[in-house]
């Protein structure tokens, strides 16, 4: 039985993440004391209410290892007599020949703090992320010869090799992951090693509108345009640079107004391509917001877009919690068939779906939906009925407390 964990995970809080954040506050609900370990300090100037309702302290490692190297120093001369200190330095160089790159040798430095200054009453190490935070929760783990368990998502799973991929999970005492798509992939690697938990969401925080908002907009009046919403990081593989140009391909006649939510690298790049295909004016973009807003957001739309693809590294979402939560207020969705959204979206029932990339496919059923507010109303209904019975997070947060709670198998040597 596990009680204290040290949780690692990338960065710590990000809006992005929400998911993340509503896990951990669950498991302290649930009994477990946690330590949160983060390898990056926040970027994001916003954070949500719940990260106001976590109590676990969180301690940030140096992100690179010249930010602080007397710290660097203290923690090698602290590990290097353990005695698993010989053995986990030859899984890292053996890794490194692998992958020569600065990353491997700053997930090691990043290691070797974390398990100097690891709190004496940690039992266990949980990471978020298979890739980086994954590599530094391993050797730490080693060195400090605690039980490894680990949460896969989306990037980690599709953009790292699998021999990286099957040695941690070979090490781990067990491995959730948030789609059947991703679950049946690493299951290939590590037999038996992987279930897979879905996140689902927090319905205390989405509750269900009350009414359920309805609109007749239909994109025939040019002074009350049908309102659509896509909420994300503006990163490639979120794919709103394929519904900027869907949306310039719909008939003039066709009337609607764009808000997207989310910060993202590309953001600005995606407002050149906006005034490149002459839809500048219909856009807001609005940038990150907290949940209260992206709530308020939801309720508002129409129609909410998200048309994921796979990126040229290979990554891609796994299920992304904003079609959760705009399901959750009745909003009809339209997304692609990749990964584990076809899981949570029945097409033509709760939602509908289009082929990742196939852009006039996009807008064929961009102008449709545009054009039949009881189709979206239908489409809505459905979906909030669909994720508010099967994505309670609450039974994900269950099987995973018990997981650490009961499940007492050693950790592999």
């Amino acid at each position: 039985m596990t009680r204290t964990l040290a949780v690692v995970l990338k960065g710590y809080p990000r809006l992005s993440e929400t998911f993340i954040a509503q896990e951990l506050l669950g498991l302290e609900r649930r009994g477990l004391s946690l330590r949160l370990v983060s390898l990056r300090h926040p970027t994001d100037t916003k954070t949500h209410p719940v990260h106001a309702e976590i109590a676990a302290p969180v301690t940030y490692l140096p992100e690179y290892l010249h930010d602080d190297p007397a710290r660097m120093l203290r923690a090698w001369r602290t590990v290097r007599g353990w005695p698993r200190y010989a053995e986990t330095r030859r899984l890292w160089l053996r890794d490194l020949r692998r992958d020569p790159t600065r990353n491997r040798v700053r997930r090691w430095g990043q290691a070797l703090v974390l398990a100097a200054e690891m709190p004496s009453d940690v039992e266990a190490v949980y990471v978020h992320f298979l890739h980086t935070p994954g590599s530094v929760g391993r050797y730490a783990a080693r060195l400090l010869g605690l039980p490894l368990s680990i949460s896969a998502h989306a990037r980690d799973i599709w953009t790292i090799p699998d021999w990286e991929k099957a040695e941690k999970l070979a090490d781990t005492r067990w491995t959730v992951t948030c789609t059947a798509s991703g679950a049946a992939h690493l299951d290939g690697l590590a037999p038996g090693r992987v279930r897979l938990l879905y996140h689902g969401f927090d319905l205390d925080r989405f509750p269900a509108p009350d009414p359920v908002p309805q609109s007749a907009r239909d994109g025939t009046d040019a002074a009350d345009p049908v309102r659509l919403l896509a909420v994300g990081r503006a990163v490639p593989k979120k794919g709103f640079d394929l519904l900027l140009r869907a949306l310039a391909a719909l008939p003039p006649a066709a009337h609607w107004r764009l808000v997207h939510i989310g910060g993202g690298k590309e953001r600005d790049g995606l407002k050149a391509l906006a005034a490149e295909l002459g839809l500048a004016d219909r856009i807001d973009w609005q940038g990150a917001r907290d949940q209260a807003e992206v709530l308020e957001a939801y309720r508002a739309a129409d129609l909410f877009v998200l048309p994921c693809r796979v990126d040229a590294d290979g990554d891609r979402d796994g299920l992304p919690n904003v079609l959760m939560e705009a399901q959750s207020q009745g909003l009809a969705c339209l997304s692609t068939r990749l990964s584990g959204i076809p899981e949570l979206i029945v097409e033509d029932d709760t939602g509908a779906l289009v082929e990742p990339e196939d852009i006039a496919a996009l807008t064929a059923v961009l102008a449709a939906l545009i054009a039949d507010p009881a189709r979206r109303a239908a489409l809505g209904a459905a979906g909030m009925a669909r994720v508010r019975s099967a994505f309670d997070n609450r039974a994900g947060l269950d099987r995973l407390a018990a997981l650490f709670l009961e499940d007492d198998e050693p950790a592999p040597p």
